[in-house]
């Protein structure tokens, strides 16, 4: 039988709290096994129950959700994949929250499929991206704030292949997407993408735009920069 995907749900808000718990159990496939008020409540349940997600309210009283994200993703190993969860989908909040780790946010008025999938997704290993909100708020933060930066990358390891793969990442294109511009199979493309990950040191796929930003692969609001292309 297999496991159930455990989830520690964090939010100064008892209501959300509750609401999120009741869709996730009802999936049958996921336990919530803590809930928190505030971020310190919240690395001391993720301490205590090493859960596989972190659903993470970014503005909480005391420790809010972006230091507790440091927190716990400095910690122990495995860390969990930690979703944010924002009112505005341009908080400026969670450019640094993605920086720091988390693998993607999600609006609090998300539907109920929605979250339930949003769950499974991260557990797999993918960044939690609505290409269109994720690279509008990146292009508006990247230059502007620097907390919890993700460190400078050196992209000289990757094939020029590689560099092309990253570039459309970081225009939040998906693998469907990726294998469709580059006349790839999505196998390969997943293939590019795992390695890429690998050789830079990234968590996932979100720490990969902004790789592409901070390194000037990709200019907010321009177009790309490619080595040795005009």
């Amino acid at each position: 039988m297999t496991k159930p995907l455990r989830v520690v749900i964090a939010d100064d808000q008892a209501l959300l709290r509750t609401g999120f718990a009741m869709i996730l159990t009802a999936d049958g496939s996921i336990e919530v096994v803590a809930e928190a008020a505030d971020g310190a409540e919240a690395v001391n349940a993720v301490r205590r129950t090493r859960p596989d997600v972190v659903l993470m309210d970014i503005r909480m009283p005391e420790v809010d959700g972006l230091e507790a994200t440091r927190r716990i993703l400095a910690g122990p190993t495995p860390t969990p994949r930690i979703i944010i969860l924002t009112t505005f989908d341009l908080d400026r909040y969670v450019y640094a929250a993605l920086t720091a780790g988390a693998s993607g946010f999600l609006l609090k008025d998300v539907s109920p499929e929605r979250l339930v999938a949003a769950v499974h997704m991260v557990r797999s290993g993918d960044a939690l991206l609505a290409p269109v909100i994720t690279r509008r708020l990146i292009e508006r933060f990247a230059r502007h704030d620097d907390r919890g930066a993700v460190p400078h990358r050196d992209l000289s390891t990757l094939t020029p292949r590689e560099l092309e793969v990253l570039q459309l990442l970081g225009r939040g294109l998906t693998n469907a997407e990726l294998a469709a511009r580059l006349y790839l199979g999505e196998t390969t493309v997943k293939t590019h993408v795992t390695r890429i990950l690998s050789k830079l040191g990234l968590r996932d796929r979100a720490q990969a735009i902004i790789v592409a930003y901070e390194t000037g692969l990709i200019t907010p609001g321009g177009g790309t920069d490619l080595p040795g292309r005009s």
